[in-house]
């Protein structure tokens, strides 16, 4: 029943509340989806890359938020810049809502000087969400004998599906151990209305992010065997923001990280914890999103695992130099 109830309001707040806009899907580990994150990253590594990533969040609730993410990407030399494809769906309500992501990039990189570079990408997306129609609204139900009446309700959009492109823009400066980005996606602000409304727009989404890797020594470890990377992330949405902050120690092959994410208002959101396994070529990371705010006892926090794996390429004739930056 609760699940039904969640169905309703959701598509709800969809369909018939025209100033409701929606938010996009995020994930905990940013740069394990470097081209969701900033479509600048598009041939960061130069060599083929794929990543797959599994999101359950509030698993408390049955599969009332689950996101589905794959991409590619590499370095194209005769174009001088980094080429990707970024594919994603998002489930909301339990398959009330499905949203198809399709997002094709550019990232030119331009040497600034020796030790700096700065990459611009540009990104240009469909996106078709589609609404399951097989919900019970309130005045379908009877006290004793459940939903057996015809509802009355006259907002219900007769195609369920709707689709639309949509372009989005990002900017990346790095050195030998520092990186920071910015990108602002959604930039038309389109209908996304199953009913043709123009006020029912995507808002633009800020995103500014910076990092940097400082490596640790010891009479214990060896030179570049352990290091610590502080980040700092902040997104906003509309009226809605978010700030993430914390940090990842790598040894060897091993990645751990904690992360606080909390909105502007200094309320906290989440404790986030993650595991990241890196061996060759490929990598693989778990993080768990343990829930401190009012709703830690409603929802189990949220689940998320990726799996990165970059292949082997030409040896570039001229020197390429790549963002040292957390792969998770």
């Amino acid at each position: 029943m609760i699940k039904r109830f969640l169905v309703i309001i959701v598509t709800l707040l969809i369909i018939k509340i025209d100033f409701v806009q929606a938010q996009d899907p995020q994930f905990s580990q940013f740069y394990a989806n470097p081209l969701y994150l900033n479509p600048a990253f598009a041939g960061s590594e130069r060599c083929p890359r794929v990543n797959v990533a599994y999101r359950n969040q509030w698993p408390a609730l049955g599969s009332t938020y689950v996101t589905y993410s794959g991409s590619y990407d590499q370095h194209v030399n005769k174009l001088e810049g980094g080429c990707g494809l970024h594919i994603m769906q998002d489930v909301q309500g339990d398959g009330a809502i499905k949203t198809l992501y399709i997002n094709g990039m550019y990232a030119y990189t331009a040497p600034i000087t020796r030790n700096f570079a700065l990459k611009g990408g540009f990104q240009a997306s469909y996106i078709q969400r589609q609404l399951k129609m097989d919900f019970i609204f309130p005045d379908m139900i009877h006290p004793l004998y459940g939903p057996i009446y015809q509802t009355a309700e006259t907002s219900v959009p007769t195609d369920n599906t709707n689709g639309f492109f949509d372009f989005s823009a990002g900017l990346i400066g790095y050195n030998k151990t520092s990186y920071f980005g910015f990108a602002v996606h959604h930039l038309t602000e389109p209908s996304e209305s199953f009913r043709g409304n123009s006020d029912a727009v995507l808002p633009r989404k800020y995103t500014v992010h910076f990092g940097t890797t400082i490596p640790l020594s010891s009479m214990r470890f060896k030179r570049n065997e352990l290091s610590i990377s502080p980040n700092i992330l902040f997104q906003q949405q509309q009226r809605f923001q978010q700030l993430n902050y914390g940090f990842y120690l790598n040894r060897n092959s091993i990645c751990g990280g904690i992360w606080f994410r909390q909105n502007f208002n200094f309320h906290y959101d989440a404790f986030i914890m993650l595991l990241g396994f890196v061996q060759d070529k490929f990598k693989f990371s778990y993080s768990y999103d343990l829930t401190v705010s009012k709703l830690r006892n409603q929802t189990l926090g949220a689940h998320e695992v990726t799996l990165s794996a970059t292949f082997n390429c030409r040896t570039p004739k001229k020197k390429f130099r790549t963002i040292s930056c957390p792969s998770f």
